[in-house]
């Protein structure tokens, strides 16, 4: 727990001063006591003492004043707060090298898999967009609220020759460029997470998407899918190996502020896109939580001058 406005515990120095001259008072009063001699005369004068039930309002108030002192400075917790206004662009690499079966049915599948994962992930008020691409980039869906479209395009993805990485990141940078403005002439933040196993062979280079990301304020989150056992059969070639280049994937992240993953197996894959789905959909807000103190202030409140009318017929 924070407090927004820490200076203001400062005044519980003034409640711990009440505190302390009660306390005098109350010391001074036994010094000054009237010793009656007279036992008879004694009970006839004050049958009752309030004994310990005198200090039981005072102590009520003291502890309603600190509360409501600790209010005052505004604490707060930290709190995943539902982003309203966020914008996320899923890459998926189609290019033939994700029919590989290191992973388990194959790449592209894992893929799906996981792609889907990642939409019940993050919060419906998330705009989510999709771009496949193997030789070339093509805006599958641009960003939408109806994350059932990207669902349905996500499974419907066909494989192609070729990978263009570069064309990829400028493909999705379009997409989110194609946006309207908000009222105030903004866009809404935006992130791409881009998906791929293989070398950059066709298209504009990796560093040029890299450069046009930074220039856009976008980052770039990369998955390295597969392992370097994966090989591909391809007609009149037999068995060619396609080995992940992790070394690209990392080079674009970093140029970008991203995050880079490697992921060998469907299951790590669906991690990091739940865990992609949290940093993307939800911030950490510090949330005020004075009802946490006012409340119990009040209830302290109450029952100290319900004590003192009950007990000696007058308010605290």
């Amino acid at each position: 727990m924070t407090f927004l406005s820490p200076e203001r515990l400062l005044l519980l120095i003034v409640v711990g001063a009440l505190a302390i001259g009660y306390l005098v008072l109350q010391a001074r009063r036994r010094t000054y006591a009237v010793r009656f001699t007279n036992v008879e005369l004694l009970d006839s004068v004050a049958p009752r003492l309030p004994g310990w039930r005198r200090h039981v309002p005072a102590a009520l108030f003291l502890m309603a004043a600190g509360l409501m002192v600790v209010a005052f400075a505004r604490p707060a917790r930290s709190t995943d707060v539902a982003r309203e206004r966020a914008t996320v662009i899923l890459a998926i690499d189609t290019s033939l090298s994700m029919e590989a079966d290191d992973v388990v049915p194959n790449r592209i599948e894992g893929a799906r898999e996981a792609a889907l994962v990642f939409l019940e992930t993050v919060p419906d008020r998330l705009n989510v967009g999709l771009v496949s691409f193997n030789g070339i980039a093509t805006v599958r869906v641009p960003p939408t609220l109806n994350h059932d479209s990207v669902a349905r395009a996500i499974e419907s993805l066909d494989l192609g020759e070729a990978t263009a990485i570069g064309e990829a990141i400028f493909a999705s940078l379009e997409a989110i460029e194609a946006q309207l403005p908000d009222a105030d002439g903004t866009r809404p933040p935006a992130r791409i997470v881009l998906m791929s196993d293989g070398f950059t062979t066709a298209g504009r280079p990796d560093e040029l998407g890299v450069e046009a990301a930074r220039a856009a304020g976008v980052q770039v989150s990369t998955i390295a899918f597969g392992t370097d056992r994966g090989v591909i059969d391809v007609p009149e070639e037999g068995l060619v190996p396609v080995p992940v280049d992790t070394d690209a994937l990392a080079a674009i992240a970093d140029g970008t502020g991203g995050q880079f993953f490697t992921a060998a197996s469907t299951d790590e894959l669906e991690a990091i896109y739940t865990d992609i789905g949290s940093s993307i959909g939800f911030e950490t807000e510090e949330v005020e939580i004075i009802n946490w103190f006012v409340g119990p202030a009040m209830i302290l409140m109450l029952l100290s001058s319900v004590a003192s009318l009950a007990w000696f017929s007058r308010l605290p």
